[in-house]
């Protein structure tokens, strides 16, 4: 009998935050006068992301109407189980800024999912500490829930390299399991500075994986055009891949782990084979130094030390997922964000998922993540079996040989620039996205 067990699904990327103003209990009381200052400034800012387009007074007025009691989740822990478990989700890493609408649940002076290399150093810590505090207390106030969830630090790496450090083993020992860092450093030093190893190596050995998730963006470049916005905001936060991979951090550091979330998967297979073939001597990087800080391929390192958040899967990403690494894509609900899946997931996932390998599914959907992140499969396993959605729930084939055989052709060519074989042939239902599926 094929295997119908209930799904062990693991959300790599959700959010939680505390209204704002309630985050002053955690703050160092020095830093009160400035956190009146920035909480004064709520609606002036809330006005200018309504001229540039990025808030939708109508949107935001229905979707606050139509989901009010679902949303306390991002900092109710007794409702945030009650959504989870309406998903199916067995458990979640957990990022900042629960409302990504007007911004009520921002960190303090903005280090959320705005964090960046332009905060003052400052104030830019006291913030993250002060939603490291919170969130410590959030994830691991029900021992009975606990393995549940895996909070991400926030960790303004731009800063002094010893505060940094400091700050990683006091993130950890609190309880959190990962390290949020500026997907944009602006006029600090860039990732690849020998200044940083301090940093890699702490998180390394902590077994801390580094992240970065879209949100910052050098928006005042933009002006009122939100579609150049749009286009740039979700390569913000891959570009410190190369950064750190080039510069053999990676080499370096080989126990350190490091993810990209909210960025979706799309833009990795072509980035892989470019960096590949550069590393392996195609004709266009011949005239170019040897990459003397690397021992090996890029596409080792990323099967090695990288994973992908990559929030809202889509068809076109599952796809390529042999060129990707079925391994290195880990799926995210975006909860409660209204671009994710909540609070209709489990049809999101029958849409999406219904004709993909079960063995794979169940890489993608939990497997990989709880690897990634640490979780302990063993305490999820109840949660899972009481929660979780089947195969069959998600549309699967219970004859799983055929799907298999369907994959096959994809599955072989793999990397086509590291075999004998050519692109799959396309226009097949099986490689391409399903008719009335989001692409």
């Amino acid at each position: 009998m094929p295997d119908q067990d209930p799904y062990l699904i693991i959300s790599s990327d959700c959010h939680a935050g505390l209204p704002t103003e309630e985050y002053r209990p955690y703050l160092d009381s020095r830093f009160h006068r400035d956190f009146d200052d920035f909480l004064a400034g709520r609606e002036r800012r809330r006005e200018e992301m309504t001229r540039l387009g990025v808030r939708n007074e109508a949107f935001a007025n229905k979707w606050f109407s139509d989901n009010e009691e679902g949303l306390k989740g991002g900092w109710d822990s007794v409702q945030r189980l009650k959504e989870l478990d309406g998903d199916g989700v067995a458990a979640e890493v957990v990022f900042p800024d629960a409302d990504a609408v007007d911004s009520q649940t921002a960190a303090p002076f903005g280090v959320g999912l705005g964090l960046s290399g332009d905060q003052d150093p400052d104030l830019g810590m006291a913030g993250a500490q002060a939603h490291n505090r919170w969130l410590a207390e959030f994830v691991g106030g029900h021992a009975e829930n606990a393995a549940r969830h895996c909070g991400v630090a926030l960790l303004p790496v731009t800063g002094e390299t010893d505060r940094v450090v400091a700050e990683i083993h006091r993130a950890r020992e609190s309880g959190l399991g990962a390290l949020m860092i500026p997907s944009m450093w602006v006029d600090q030093a860039p990732y690849h500075d020998r200044r940083y190893d301090p940093v890699w190596a702490a998180a390394a050995e902590t077994g801390m994986p580094l992240v970065t998730h879209s949100g910052a963006a050098p928006r005042h470049e933009y002006g009122d055009h939100l579609g150049i916005y749009v286009s740039e905001v979700t390569w913000w936060p891959a570009r410190p891949l190369w950064f750190l991979l080039w510069s053999g951090v990676f080499e370096r550091h080989p126990g350190l782990k490091f993810g990209v979330a909210e960025s979706g998967c799309w833009w990795l297979p072509n980035l892989l084979w470019f960096m590949d073939r550069l590393y392996l001597g195609a004709h266009g990087g011949k005239k170019l130094s040897p990459f003397a800080e690397l021992k090996r391929p890029p596409h080792e390192y990323l099967d090695r030390q990288v994973f992908i958040c990559a929030t809202n899967t889509k068809r076109r990403e599952l796809a390529q997922r042999y060129e990707i690494g079925v391994d290195n894509i880990l799926w995210g609900s975006d909860f409660p964000h209204p671009e994710g899946t909540w609070p209709d997931t489990r049809a999101w996932l029958r849409k999406t998922f219904h004709d993909i390998p079960v063995t794979e599914t169940r890489r993608m959907l939990g497997l990989a993540a709880a690897e990634a992140f640490g979780f302990d499969t063993a305490k999820l396993a109840p949660v899972a079996r009481r929660i979780g959605p089947t195969p069959a729930d998600l549309g699967q084939d219970p004859d799983q040989s055929a799907v298999e055989a369907s994959w096959a052709r994809s599955r072989a060519v793999g990397r086509h620039w590291l075999t004998d074989h050519d692109f799959p042939t396309l226009g097949t239902a099986r490689d391409l996205p399903s008719p009335g599926v989001e692409r």
